[in-house]
């Protein structure tokens, strides 16, 4: 019997992660997301607007939000190339 891994994006359709409790509402990532996705959103308990993401469907992975983010708050999954390609061509 074998265990099988499974990926972010199998748990959870997001690819944006954002922790919230970190994030003090710079909107760095929101100027810097090509597909236009990102915005700030509801306070923290911290009194910090929260970015959000508007489409998840529309990310494109590219991390750029990641990695101007000053406070590390955003993770960004990326789907596997080669699961994708499996997965179209049975």
């Amino acid at each position: 019997m074998t265990a099988e891994v499974v990926s972010p994006e199998v748990i959870s359709p997001q690819r944006v992660l954002i922790a919230a409790e970190r994030c003090k509402g710079c909107s760095l990532c929101v100027a810097v997301c090509p597909p236009e996705i990102m915005e700030l959103g509801s306070l923290n308990r911290l009194g910090y607007a929260v970015v959000r993401v508007t489409d998840q469907a529309r990310c494109t992975s590219c991390t750029a939000c990641a990695l101007v983010c000053p406070e590390v708050a955003i993770t960004v999954l990326r789907p596997r190339k080669a699961r994708q390609k499996r997965e179209n061509n049975p």
